[in-house]
C-alpha cells in the first residue's frame, strides 16, 4: 500500500479545500453578518494541515492501483467531510454539537440534504451559502467519482455497459485522460449551475437564493436557505425551474458529455436508462397528480399538477425539496415516493439511489425468469437495448442489490435500537442511504430531535449510499490490507 502517497494526496486535497473557506467569509463582509471570523480560521487550519501532510511526502508520486484508489475514494469524503464541519463547529450562530456539526457537513458533503438546524432563515447569509456550497462541491465530486474513477475500480453504474456507452470512460487503469475527464464534466457542471441561476432569477428569485438554489438543483442536495424551501416562494414558475434542471442533473453525465463533445442529440434518444427514468417520472407523476385529485386536496387541477409534479421529482431524484408538507398526503403517497427514491437518478449523475440502470436490469431479469419457468428449455438474455449483457453484469446488479438491503436492514435495526421509532427509523434509512434528505414520523422536517448515536450511524449511511456501497464495504475485508 503506498501510504505516503495516498497522504500526499489527501495533504493536497485539505490545502485545497481551504479555498472553499473564502467565498462564505467574503459573503460575510458583503452583508455584514458577523459570521466571518469561523471561516477564517478553518481556512486557516485546513491550509496548515493540509500543507502538513503534503510536504513531507511530496516527493511520492507513485503509480495508483486500484486498491489503493478505494482508499482514496473512501478517504476523499470522510476526510474532506471532516474538516468541512469545523465552521459549524466554530460559529455561535447557529451553535452546533459535535454530533451536529458533522451530520450537516456530510450531508451537505454527500448532498443527502438532511438537516439538524431549525431557523434555516435567519442563518447569516455567509452560513446559507456555505451549506449550499457544500451540496455543489460535493456534486461535482460524485460526477467524477461515478463517471472518471469507480468504473476504473471496477464497480459503479457506469461500469455495467461502459463497453458502449459514448460516455468518456473506455480505459481499464488511471491514464492523465481522467483529468481531462474531469475537466470536460467540470465546464458541464459550471455551465448547468450558470443556467439554473439565470432560470432562477427570471422565474422571480433574488441573485443570492438563486445562485444558492441552484448549487443544491444542480447537486440534487436539497438544502434551502428556508425551512419552507421551495415552498418559501410560492411560485409554479420557479417549481418548474426546479424540476427541469432536477431531471438533467438526474441524467448520466456521460451523455451530457457526449453530446457536448460530439455535437449531437443522438445518444440522449437511443440511451435505455433515459427512456426507463422517464417512464417512472410520469408515472409517478400521474399517480400522485390521480390521488390528490380525488382526495381534493388542493383547490384547482392547476394547483394539484403542480404540487404533483414538483414532490415527485424532487423526491423521486433524491434532491429533497419540498413545496408541502408531503409527509401529510392522502394514503399510500408518502410511502411511494420514499420507495421512489430507491430508484434514484441515471448512473453517473449526482442523483443517490440504486440508480435507474440498475432497477431496469432486475426488471429485465425478473421478466427473463417469468419466461424460463413458460419455457424452461427455452435460451433467453437480458438486453440493453440490443445488446445482449454478460451473465456477470446481471450478477453484480444482484450482488448490488441484495448488498444494499442488507447495508439499508442492519442501519434500520440499529436505529431502532437507539430507540428510534419504526416509520422514522425506516425514512431515516431511506433518507440517508439514498442520500434524499427528508423523511417521515420524527426525521420528516429536521433531524434535530435524533439521538447522537443515531447521528452517527447516519452519517455512515450517507457515506454507504454515497460509495456505491461496495467502494466502502470493501475496505472492511482483511484480504484488502494484505500487500
Amino acid at each position: 500500500m503506498q501510504y505516503r502517497t495516498i497522504i500526499r494526496i489527501l495533504g493536497l486535497l485539505v490545502a485545497l479545500f481551504s479555498v472553499t473557506m473564502i467565498p462564505p467569509a467574503a459573503i460575510s463582509l458583503i452583508y455584514k453578518d458577523g459570521g466571518g471570523l469561523p471561516f477564517l480560521m478553518a481556512f486557516i487550519l485546513c491550509l496548515i494541515t493540509g500543507i502538513a501532510f503534503w510536504y513531507p511526502n511530496r516527493e511520492h508520486r507513485r503509480d495508483l492501483r486500484a486498491k489503493e484508489g478505494f482508499l482514496i475514494v473512501v478517504l476523499f469524503w470522510s476526510v474532506l467531510a471532516s474538516f468541512a464541519a469545523l465552521p459549524f463547529l466554530l460559529l455561535d450562530q447557529p451553535s452546533m454539537s459535535v454530533s451536529d456539526a458533522f451530520f450537516e457537513s456530510f450531508s451537505g458533503l454527500t448532498t443527502t440534504g438532511a438537516t439538524v438546524i431549525e431557523g434555516i432563515d435567519y442563518l447569516p447569509k455567509s452560513v446559507q451559502f456555505y451549506r449550499q456550497q457544500l451540496q455543489w462541491l460535493g456534486g461535482m465530486g460524485i460526477i467524477v467519482l461515478a463517471v472518471a474513477i469507480l468504473p476504473i475500480l471496477g464497480v459503479g453504474g457506469m461500469q455495467l455497459y461502459r463497453a458502449e456507452t459514448p460516455g468518456p470512460v473506455k480505459d481499464s487503469k488511471m491514464t492523465p485522460r481522467i483529468a481531462d475527464t474531469a475537466k470536460h464534466l467540470w465546464y458541464i457542471y459550471l455551465g448547468l449551475t450558470i443556467a439554473c441561476t439565470l432560470a432562477y432569477w427570471v422565474a422571480g428569485m433574488g441573485w443570492f437564493d438563486a445562485v444558492c438554489h441552484a448549487f443544491s438543483t444542480i447537486a440534487i442536495g436539497g438544502f434551502s436557505n428556508y425551512d419552507a424551501s421551495m415552498g418559501y416562494f410560492d411560485s409554479p414558475a420557479i417549481n418548474l425551474v426546479c424540476v427541469v434542471f432536477l431531471w438533467i442533473a438526474a441524467l448520466n453525465f456521460a451523455l451530457h458529455y457526449a453530446a457536448v463533445s460530439g455535437r449531437t442529440l443522438r445518444n440522449y434518444i437511443a440511451d435505455p436508462e433515459l427512456k426507463a427514468f422517464f417512464v417512472i417520472q410520469l408515472a409517478l407523476v400521474a399517480i400522485c397528480f390521480l390521488v390528490l385529485m380525488s382526495h381534493h386536496r388542493f383547490e384547482t387541477g392547476l394547483e394539484a399538477l403542480d404540487q404533483a409534479l414538483f414532490q415527485a421529482v424532487s423526491i423521486s431524484t433524491t434532491a429533497g425539496f419540498a413545496t408541502s408538507d408531503f409527509a401529510n398526503w392522502p394514503v399510500f403517497l408518502p410511502i411511494l415516493l420514499i420507495f421512489s427514491s430507491f430508484i434514484g437518478g441515471c448512473a453517473g449523475s449526482t442523483g443517490g439511489g440504486l440508480k435507474v440502470i440498475r432497477v431496469f436490469l432486475l426488471y429485465l431479469q425478473g421478466k427473463r425468469e417469468v419466461n424460463r419457468l413458460i419455457h424452461p428449455k427455452a435460451i433467453y438474455s437480458v438486453k440493453l437495448g440490443d445488446r445482449a449483457l454478460p451473465e456477470r453484469v446481471v450478477e453484480a446488479v444482484w450482488g448490488f442489490f441484495s448488498t444494499y438491503a442488507i447495508v439499508f436492514v442492519v442501519i434500520m435495526l440499529g436505529l431502532i435500537a437507539l430507540g428510534m421509532d419504526d416509520l422514522s427509523a425506516f425514512s431515516a434509512t431511506a433518507a440517508t442511504l439514498n442520500n434524499l434528505g427528508p423523511g417521515l414520523g420524527s426525521v420528516s422536517g429536521t433531524f434535530s430531535e435524533v439521538s447522537d448515536g443515531a447521528k452517527w450511524l447516519l452519517i455512515l449511511a450517507m457515506l454507504f449510499g454515497r460509495l456505491e456501497v461496495f467502494s466502502l464495504l470493501v475496505l472492511f475485508s482483511p484480504t484488502f490490507w494484505r500487500s
